[in-house]
């Protein structure tokens, strides 16, 4: 009969080989849940959501490539400017490859400010920003058509592994013509859907920002003159646009029947040539005039109110939207000296010494006029001539006007995008393009500086010796939707910390496509 020691030593060489059993399951375990999870996380990189990081500067200023964040010296004003790796070389004199970011600070190029048109170049060394880094939501083409003005990613047809991403603008079966800077398809214009339009205005003028030495020459919009306040009004105006005291304000106190206007001299300011801040300043002065504007500014009116208003001309006639003392709110045409209201809202009397929003866009054919929560809209049509005849070389005017006493804060002039065009690009004005089953066309929003359907000259490469035509983005080549920018050009810790560690958490932001705004 078994000792009880021995008994006890059996037990213990029993629990020993259970513990070793036990500890062998646990990490088959957790070898099973780490292939389990790389399996899953392979599938799902491959099929569902893939992180990209934007490597130029096409799609600026919605996505942006590396690049210099930059304030004005003279006015303040906050702009990027993209980085050009050919443009700066290494430690042997060699032009850095593309796709470069240099972990040292550079000296940033020349540059123009988007909103006091000041040209300079900055005098210190800065840190080159990453390109923003996006979520791509993949295979969803597979199972949704794609909507025109999505953010797409897509195989480049001219090199297939190498990724791009631009704006989905025509679709299979489409006409493309861009005229005067806006998409046509099928001879109708394409509006931009309200959240991307909202994403794609670009500054020409902003109160706020007025330089702290405005007798130092202007390069940009005044050559060699000093820069002054470009809203002017007659000899006898009463308004005050030079107050000391507070000059980012307007204000207005003249009898509540008599309007007094000021008018934006672009002679003296910038003009709305389709310029990019984010661009070289090469051939600024040869970019087409966009005459699809927007005046925005805060009113606040005293208990004797007045008129509040603006005007925006396009070709040779101007479009006036304004609120009268009575509330009733209006949009209207002014041609050969004579005013037509073309649809007008009663919307009760302004309050009194109360900020209210003022927001007045004539875009994509169509008048758009906001007071604090009220909203009229005109629309002007959609074919190429329905704002009246294109007479592309008038410069558009911006007015502002009022009566009583009236208070202005954050006044500013911004210009749509403004889809260029040039000798030999595709889909112009005369030359439609029309798409086949399976093609797609897309531009870059940063439209003078983007490779795009409308350059593409060779033919797409496929398989099996097949070619696709010149232009067009195949389906088979399309990868997924732009979704959002979960790092957007992040922060250094500090200077010498290898990468930028700190996400710019502010932009974080969603990608906004579109849905068919045609009619």
């Amino acid at each position: 009969m078994p000792s009880s020691s021995s008994e006890e030593n059996a037990n213990k060489g029993t629990k020993r080989r259970a513990k070793k059993k036990d500890r062998a399951a646990e990490i088959a375990d957790t070898f099973e849940w780490l292939i389990t999870a790389f399996i899953l996380a392979f599938v799902f990189r491959a099929f569902v959501m893939e992180a990209f990081r934007i490597p130029t500067g096409s799609m600026a200023d919605t996505l942006k490539g590396a690049h210099f964040r930059l304030r004005c010296v003279q006015c303040g004003h906050s702009y990027e400017h993209g980085f050009v790796p050919s443009e700066y070389r290494d430690s042997s004199g060699r032009s850095l490859n593309d796709d470069t970011v240099p972990a040292a600070p550079v000296t940033p190029p020349r540059t123009q400010c988007p909103s006091c048109g000041y040209r300079y170049s900055h005098p210190d060394k800065m840190t080159v920003a990453n390109g923003d880094r996006i979520l791509v939501l993949k295979c969803i083409y597979q199972f949704f058509e794609p909507k025109r003005w999505d953010v797409i990613v897509f195989k480049n047809p001219n090199e297939p592994r190498i990724n791009y991403i631009k704006r989905l603008v025509a679709l299979p079966g489409d006409e493309i013509e861009i005229i005067d800077g806006d998409v046509y398809i099928d001879g109708r214009i394409s509006r931009k859907p309200p959240k991307v339009q909202n994403e794609l205005w670009m500054t020409v003028f902003d109160n706020d920002c007025r330089p702290v030495n405005p007798d130092e020459p202007v390069f940009g919009a005044t050559g060699d003159k000093p820069w002054r306040q470009p809203f002017v009004g007659r000899p006898d105006s009463q308004w005050v646009t030079n107050d000391s005291r507070n000059p980012t304000v307007f204000s207005l106190h003249s009898p509540p029947d008599q309007i007094d206007t000021l008018m934006y001299d672009s002679s003296i300011g910038n003009d709305f040539k389709a310029i990019y801040a984010y661009n070289k300043t090469d051939y600024y002065e040869r970019r087409p005039t966009c005459s699809d504007l927007m005046i925005r500014f805060y009113a606040k009116s005293a208990e004797d109110a007045g008129h509040i208003g603006a005007s925006l001309s396009k070709y040779e006639t101007a479009y006036r939207a304004s609120i009268a003392p009575d509330g009733n709110m209006a949009i209207s045409r002014i041609a050969d000296d004579s005013e037509t209201v073309l649809v007008n809202k009663q919307v009760g009397l302004p309050e009194s010494d109360k900020w209210t929003l003022f927001k007045f866009a004539n875009v994509d054919h169509r008048l758009v006029f906001e007071f604090g929560s009220e909203t009229v809209t005109y629309d002007l049509g959609l074919d190429p001539n329905a704002a009246g005849p294109r007479e592309t070389d008038i410069e558009p005017e911006v007015k502002i006007f009022g009566s009583g006493k009236l208070t202005l804060s954050h006044v500013a002039i911004l210009r749509d995008i403004h889809y260029t065009e040039g000798g030999g690009s595709r889909a112009t004005e005369g030359r439609p393009f029309v798409l086949e089953d399976d093609e797609f066309f897309v531009l870059g929003d940063n439209s003078p500086n983007s490779q795009d359907g409308r350059w593409w000259q060779s033919p797409g490469k496929a398989n099996n010796g097949i070619f696709y035509r010149p232009g067009v983005v195949p389906r088979d080549y399309l990868v997924g939707k732009a979704l959002f920018v979960y790092w957007p050009s992040g922060f250094k810790p500090f200077e010498k910390f290898p990468i930028a560690a700190i996400p710019n958490v502010g932009k974080m932001r969603l990608i906004y496509g579109g849905k068919d705004m045609l009619d």
